[in-house]
């Protein structure tokens, strides 16, 4: 017998974008609560799917309930993957021109947004993943910069910065992830 779906879930972000994005791809979930906190934890180092599942596991066990996680990462082709999860570090330390740069030596500028949330029914529990991909390319920053690596990241001419909001929903790998995770909850097949 399939367990029942989460009517409620913690999303464990600090990220206000973020929620403001994931609240209005699930919004027409029925019977869903999105809940939103903050848990602090350092994040380990691994593939995107393991560390979404240690970060997702320990999320559980910090609010003793179910819990929704979201990862991002960006893989540039030419750098075999890299940064990949660990693309909030690069920025950090890089800025969209340094990120540029890492690429000024290729040809090849395509990269592959990624997203993956992690749901976990509570402690104990084995999160299932739900992935969804973006094929772009990195370009200079271009539009408001005041999301991420939105101003570089291009799709079909436009960058994620440039795209208004409902657009940007629609075919980003967030969305795609999203789109996979509302289908779970609303009793599909669970095919991330």
């Amino acid at each position: 017998m399939a367990k029942p779906r989460p009517t409620t879930l913690n999303f464990i972000t600090g990220n206000a974008n973020k929620l403001a994005e994931v609240q209005a791809i699930l919004g027409e979930v029925k019977n869903l609560i999105l809940q939103s906190k903050n848990v602090e934890g350092a994040e380990i180092q691994g593939t995107i799917e393991e560390v979404a599942v240690d970060k997702c596991s320990r999320a559980a066990v910090a609010v003793n309930g179910p819990v929704l996680t979201e990862d991002t990462a960006l893989e540039f082709e030419a750098l075999k993957g890299l940064p990949g999860p660990y693309i909030k570090h690069f920025l950090g330390a890089l800025g969209h021109e340094g990120l540029n740069n890492l690429l000024a030596a290729y040809d090849d500028k395509t990269s592959y947004a990624v997203c993956t949330f992690a749901y976990c029914a509570g402690p104990g529990h084995e999160p299932i993943l739900f992935q969804g991909r973006t094929r772009g390319k990195i370009v200079p920053a271009r539009g408001p910069g005041h999301f991420g690596w939105d101003p570089i990241f291009e799709y079909e001419g436009q960058t994620y910065a440039e795209m208004d909001k409902a657009e940007k929903n629609r075919i980003s790998h967030r969305g795609k992830a999203l789109d996979k995770l509302k289908a779970w909850l609303a009793g599909g097949s669970l095919d991330p």
